[in-house]
């Protein structure tokens, strides 16, 4: 065994048993999620008749509606204190938009379920993350918070490939995918009730005032707000993965493996992110996450001159590197810079700035789509991504880990 693979084995065992637990929480309700996620464009062009703007829209708004729900669960999870709670309710509200997606007759009620479902995820998600940060040991942040996306990753490609199987079992029957994706939402909700502990967190003399007061918000500092402007640009370049998918239909992609591309990028995803954690908290975030900017770019400007499945394919592997080495590491920068009894908030505010941005990223998408095409969509994707990687320049500092 190599020094490098026997440093990673350590580290791993150091990890405390709580991140191993949300993360395998992850994992299950990701596993649910994107058997439905991975067939929903396809289905709502395919079977519905609906444009890819509407699919845009629609994503649009799903993904922001979950990243805005953040900045109240995170607030609520600093002022009451009650972590577990709040993040146990959002996966139970996931789990219970499950049904309604093979029970939909029309296009109004998939929107819903879609609806329901981010809900769910923006009440979990801050009080979640902010759980990871109050257990991982200050040295293995960068770490704690790869492991619990990597896993949660391998939830986003083993759901596709499951409904793959199921799809080509049943002779593309959607419906049947979609009910046996409810099972593992409700195991990752039972996961979460049963086998994860809130420990007890220190509170600072005030800290049980409303969060979202002026003077609260200021206690956040200046080395917070330059973490959530640089992520809220680089969330311009970022829209949703349907126009991955998309893209992979364009270039002649059936409908039955359509799933295969959130397979693709999340197997890249997932196999990148502890290795890009835990390189931030020895080398530092900043060349870490100019790494991932820089996988973006590339991403966009193949897959905005791919004529061929293989050349989509490159530039899901990008994509799915450029994950890896920034979604955990913005978590890990969020904790390094938000005060500990703060960091619900701070989670949650991070998200109300970049879910306005997912909201405008997937809107100019479907729209540069449907107005000029493909090409057009990936190229504007990789000039925000390069605004951005300017943005880390100037505030470098910020990104400095403690």
């Amino acid at each position: 065994m190599t020094e490098t693979a026997m440093r990673r084995e350590r580290v791993l065992r150091q990890i405390p048993s709580g991140i191993w637990a949300l993360g395998f929480v992850s994992l299950l309700m990701d596993v649910s999620s994107e058997m439905i996620h991975g067939l929903l464009p396809v289905y709502l062009v395919g079977v519905m008749g609906a444009s890819a703007l509407a699919v845009g829209a629609i994503e649009g708004v799903a993904e922001s509606t979950a990243l805005i729900t953040r900045i109240f669960s995170g607030v609520l999870s600093d002022w009451l204190g009650k972590r577990k709670l709040l993040a146990a309710l959002g996966y139970g509200l996931a789990a219970a938009s499950k049904p309604i997606f093979p029970l939909a007759n029309s296009l109004g009620w998939v929107v819903a379920a879609r609806f329901i479902d981010r809900i769910g995820k923006g009440v979990r998600g801050a009080p979640r993350d902010a759980l990871i940060a109050d257990i991982a040991p200050e040295k293995l942040r960068g770490a704690s918070f790869g492991l619990r996306q990597a896993l949660d990753t391998v939830g986003a490609f083993l759901g596709p490939g499951l409904a793959v199987l199921l799809m080509l079992a049943s002779r593309n029957d959607f419906r049947l995918v979609f009910w046996w994706a409810v099972l593992p939402a409700v195991l990752s909700t039972a996961l979460i009730v049963f086998a994860v502990r809130e420990p007890k967190v220190a509170r600072a003399k005030g800290a049980a005032r409303f969060p979202l007061r002026p003077s609260e918000l200021r206690r956040l500092g200046t080395r917070f707000w330059i973490v959530a402007a640089i992520a809220a640009v680089f969330s311009l370049a970022r829209f949703s993965e349907a126009f991955l998918i998309l893209r992979a239909r364009s270039d002649g992609l059936g409908e039955a493996y359509a799933p295969l591309v959130l397979v693709v990028m999340n197997l890249v995803y997932a196999l990148s992110a502890y290795p890009a954690g835990a390189l931030s908290d020895r080398l530092g975030r900043r060349g870490v996450f100019l790494a991932g900017i820089a996988l973006l770019i590339a991403a966009d400007l193949t897959l905005a001159a791919a004529g061929t499945l293989v050349w989509v394919a490159a530039g899901l592997v990008l994509w799915g590197l450029h994950m890896g080495f920034t979604q955990g590491l913005l978590s890990a920068l969020v904790a390094d810079t938000a005060p500990a009894d703060l960091r619900g908030t701070g989670f949650g505010a991070l998200n109300l700035v970049t879910g306005v941005a997912a909201l405008a990223a997937s809107l100019i998408a479907g729209a540069l789509w449907d107005r000029v095409g493909p090409q057009a969509t990936f190229g504007a994707s990789a000039a925000l991504a390069l605004l951005s990687l300017i943005g880390v320049g100037l505030g470098a500092r910020a990104l400095k880990a403690p």
